[in-house]
């Protein structure tokens, strides 16, 4: 993202990374289950990623923000115009889905175990529980600023 844009964002980042990361936790407790087990609260924060993406890039650059999505060249702009707007569309779907079947395969996982053996072997898979939820909330926190920073990047000739 670069210094600036680093500063600029990292109450938005911080806050997406915190929520994802307690929510997740929650799972780890015995008899919770996470918000981010189910599509609803995914849903919502890719899509307020989604918005806030071109939000930003509009703000920054304009109506011309959605020159990017016309390809370089006119005679491109009836193949790049759908590919850049399904590639755009699947981002929000992306992540919600990566979030939570990652999650909810994690939760499964440790719930299994502790219904055949609840003492001393889930253990190991509740310690593994919490490496999957540190990555999950760095994953999603990393891919939203990639999307906006992407967004906000202005380009070289």
């Amino acid at each position: 993202m670069g210094e600036k844009l680093a500063k600029r964002f990292y109450p938005l980042i911080g806050s997406l990374f915190l929520f994802i990361l307690f929510n997740n936790l929650c799972a780890l407790i015995p008899g919770l289950n996470a918000p981010t087990d189910t599509l609803k609260t995914n849903v919502g924060i890719a899509a307020l990623v989604f918005l806030l993406t071109h939000y930003y890039g509009v703000k920054e650059h304009g109506l011309a923000y959605f020159k990017h999505f016309l390809g370089p060249s006119p005679v491109l702009i009836p193949l790049m115009l759908p590919i850049e707007i399904i590639s755009h569309v699947v981002r929000p779907v992306s992540l919600s889905v990566r979030l939570m079947g990652n999650m909810m395969a994690d939760h499964k996982v440790v719930m299994s175990f502790f219904a055949l053996v609840p003492i001393l072997v889930p253990l190991p898979f509740m310690l593994l529980g919490l490496l999957v939820v540190l990555i999950q909330a760095v994953v999603f926190s990393t891919l939203a600023m990639v999307y906006i920073s992407m967004a906000m990047e202005h380009e070289e000739h």
